[in-house]
């Protein structure tokens, strides 16, 4: 037996600035995503996408593509492996395009049809290309507008809130804006594409993936493939990107089924094109935002009606329209989320879902009524912060917005802006500045975490989170650390293999505050166990830590993080081109772990925001049901050049009443941005835009949407 101290007194490790501790292995090349990971034996699928938007399918001539070099099988509706689609997992009902090939139906252009798998992944795809496949075609329908037939209000309490008389307190109202905004389909598009190995190793199945969270993989699969969970293996230490998207998808039911079939390890890579069909991504919406306010522009109105699009197969809501109900005090406060049904691809989560186009809508409709009023943005907001949730009346855990604004616009020289549209110049560019604010949900779900203090004098973690590139490897170091009182070099954290026991998804900026907490109680536990100076067996001393209880213990109150966006934009009037010339963030999102990996989180959000005001936009071909851009050539997003001078930080944001602190910081960057750059658009130009993105003709030909109204 080896003799150690159980710990040695370092603190402060938390709210101090580390770089990541698997930062050398990712810029050396040693760090190895899904799709890299060598395996004996191993066998590559490629996926054949439907080319029309509905319909079926006729017959598939797989004969002639068996007889190519390599080709190991032709998977599709008539020989594939039976799944069943009939279970509810953690976020619900499973969209049914993970039960693949299990009928002759096509619902969107991209559906999977068939996999090709041989040899080579080059194999796998000349085959794949040369695979016909001939189908009964039928009339689809994917135009997205306002009010358009089909359109409904889903069922649940998250999708309609009233409180008040709207008509009555608009009808008082000294000034009204009633306007519509609106947002492009927008997509994920995560640097590292979705991979999955899928291989059976002892009658247990193995995967090895790029996802959000590998409990929650591992259950999904267990699930449809009708397995015990026990059974089921996910790994996923590195993902290089998620944002929404990397969740149970196509392309790992694809590689259990092949290897099912072939006994042998296979691989499945979806391509880039194949990520806009596949994935998920951003319904388009169109949001109606109604305000009253008397003359000094207290808020007697608010109305946001918000619509989105999902497929024809599943429901998923982009709850637009659920952004106000935590910001802005209003006598009457109504919100509405609507639907629409369509031969398209279903949506899913995309940073700050619902917020951020949400967000769009709301804070440029207050940007058109501090105009009406008279008022200065910042001080419109201020007069309408609420005392108590608007909605739901419980009182906020902690709430800094005006501090955000107070800094920010310090920082950012606010006090100096001619409120005056159209007068600022700089040779051919015209100058604004423009501001927002910004929310995002404070939330938290049960996670399981194992700690064991090693013989050695280490500490090893194993808890099954998910760094899709945000630093949390490195954020849950530290916090071990801290709740160890060690060095954060003695700690190691172990993540992202489904055996280690459930633990939240890394999603809804919930992961850090989660995983975390789970942490900090398995530490508390194993530190009363420890006797300094004491005996640590060879195997250690390990304790595990549930969060379920704690986390029902939690006080009904509103948590929210806030913010502060400031944009300052030059506007070419000649050419229509928009240039972002510099940002800056300012937000209360409670403690903040590690300073360089949160202002890079902020920073990144509040880029996304930029790229989502001036370039994204997936544009839908109504004669082929099909993506005209579903590559990163077309589809446009922000890169270095379009990146001004952005800076990001905080405030003070303590809540003495939560137990972890933490609030997280993945979302709400991005939130309240496109809104910011939009209003500095209007301030530059006097022109106003409601849709998105500001392209350079939107600038030279600027046209009033149906429906934007304004009264004094």
């Amino acid at each position: 037996m080896t003799t150690t101290t159980a710990t040695t007194a370092v603190t402060g490790a938390v709210g101090t600035a580390h770089t990541r501790v698997e930062g050398l292995d990712k810029v050396t090349g040693a760090a190895r995503y899904a799709g890299e990971i060598p395996f004996a034996d191993l066998a590559h699928g490629w996926l054949v996408p439907s080319t029309i938007a509905r319909g079926r399918i006729r017959s598939i001539e797989a004969e002639p593509v068996l007889a190519m070099p390599g080709v190991l099988a032709v998977l599709h509706h008539g020989n594939a492996p039976r799944v069943d689609a009939d279970y509810v997992g953690m976020l619900g009902l499973p969209d049914p395009v993970v039960a693949v090939f299990q009928h002759d139906r096509v619902h969107f252009v991209g559906w999977p049809v068939a996999l090709v798998v041989a040899e080579t992944s080059e194999q796998a795809r000349e085959a794949a290309e040369a695979l016909v496949v001939h189908y009964d075609q039928e009339p689809h329908d994917v135009a997205f507008f306002a009010d358009r037939p089909g359109t409904y209000t889903p069922d649940g309490e998250d999708n309609r809130t009233e409180k008040g008389d709207l008509d009555a307190q608009l009808g008082a109202s000294a000034h009204v804006v009633d306007a519509e905004y609106t947002t492009p389909e927008e997509h994920h598009s995560a640097m590292e594409p979705h991979a999955a190995t899928a291989r059976w190793d002892g009658g247990r199945l193995e995967v090895v993936d790029s996802n959000q969270g590998s409990t929650w993989v591992a259950d999904e699969l267990a699930k449809l493939f009708s397995l015990d969970l026990a059974s089921v293996r996910v790994l996923s230490e590195h993902v290089g990107g998620a944002f929404g998207s990397k969740g149970l998808r196509v392309h790992q039911v694809l590689a259990v089924m092949a290897a099912t079939v072939l006994d042998r390890p296979v691989r499945v890579v979806l391509t880039r094109r194949q990520l806009f069909s596949l994935v998920g991504y951003r319904s388009p919406t169109t949001q109606r935002v109604r305000l009253g306010a008397d003359p000094d522009g207290r808020l007697r109105a608010f109305d946001h009606q918000g619509q989105s699009l999902s497929s024809t197969v599943y429901e998923f809501v982009e709850s637009s329209a659920g952004y106000g109900r935590a910001m802005y005090a209003a006598d009457a406060h109504h919100t509405v989320n609507r639907l629409v049904r369509l031969d398209v691809p279903t949506p899913t989560y995309v940073r700050a879902p619902g917020e951020a186009p949400g967000s769009f809508a709301v804070e440029s409709a207050l940007d058109e009524l501090a105009e009406k009023c008279g008022m200065d943005p910042i001080a419109l907001r201020v007069r309408n912060e609420p005392d108590v949730g608007p909605v739901s009346g419980l009182p906020f855990a902690s709430r800094n917005l005006l501090a955000c604004y107070e800094e920010g616009a310090r920082r950012f020289g606010w006090a100096d802006r001619d409120p005056r549209p159209g007068l600022r110049r700089d040779g051919r560019w015209l100058l604004g500045t423009g501001t927002a604010a910004s929310t995002f949900p404070v939330l938290v779900g049960p996670s399981t975490a194992g700690l064991t203090a090693e013989a050695d004098g280490t500490f090893t973690v194993r808890i099954t989170a998910a760094d899709v590139g945000t630093g949390a490897r490195t954020a849950l170091t530290l916090i071990a650390a801290d709740a160890l009182d060690v060095a954060p070099d003695r700690v190691h954290v172990r993540i992202a293999d489904s055996d280690f026991g459930p633990a939240m998804i890394a999603g809804g900026s919930m992961g850090t505050r989660s995983w975390g907490w789970a942490i900090t109680l398995a530490a508390r536990e194993l530190r009363e166990k420890l006797v300094p100076g004491g005996h640590i067996p060879p195997e250690g001393i390990t304790v595990r830590s549930d969060t379920s209880e704690a986390i029902g213990a939690l006080t009904q109150k509103e948590r929210h993080s806030f913010g502060a966006q400031f944009a300052e934009v030059a506007v070419d009037v000649t050419s229509g081109e928009v240039r972002v010339r510099r940002m800056l963030g300012i937000f209360a999102a409670g403690r903040i772990v590690n300073p360089l990996t949160a202002r890079s989180q902020l920073i990144g959000g509040m880029i996304w925001g930029l790229s989502m005001a001036l370039h994204e936009e997936a544009v839908r071909d109504a004669a082929s049901g099909a993506i005209v851009t579903p590559d990163l050539a077309g589809y446009h997003i922000a890169t270095n050049a379009d990146v001004p001078h952005i800076e990001a930080d905080w405030v003070a944001d303590p809540d003495a009443d939560d137990p972890v602190g933490i609030k997280g910081i993945g979302e709400i960057g991005i939130v309240g941005a496109a809104a910011a750059v939009a209003n500095a658009v209007w301030h530059a130009t006097g022109v106003r835009h409601r849709a998105l993105p500001i392209r350079p003709d939107r600038v030279l030909r600027p046209t009033a949407r149906p429906g934007d109204t304004t009264r004094a």
